[in-house]
């Protein structure tokens, strides 16, 4: 679309929300013409275009295997620590 800089003071929202879906605004002025367009988006740096992840901290209730490899881990561990503990008695 072409308009003249009058049409353009007149209609400046209309002539802006149109350049911004992407339509061709030309304005001229004085026998030249100008271009409205929208900014181009510059790409960010490569921590801007990571997707976050969802992190399992904890099982979720009701998550009776999760729960059941939480219990076992965790005896395991205490296991380990009750041996460590006996031969720092030991000492």
């Amino acid at each position: 679309m072409e308009v003249t800089i009058s049409q353009f003071r007149k209609e400046l929202f209309t002539l802006a929300e149109a350049a911004l879906r992407g339509e061709a605004v030309t304005i001229t002025y004085k026998g030249q013409k100008l271009r409205l367009q929208p900014e181009k988006k510059k790409e960010g740096s490569i921590l801007d275009r990571i997707t976050p992840m969802k992190i399992l901290n904890d099982p979720e209730p009701g998550d009776e295997d999760l729960s059941l490899t939480s219990a076992r881990l965790l005896a395991e561990m205490e296991k380990e620590w009750e041996e460590d503990w006996k031969e720092i008695g030991k000492e």
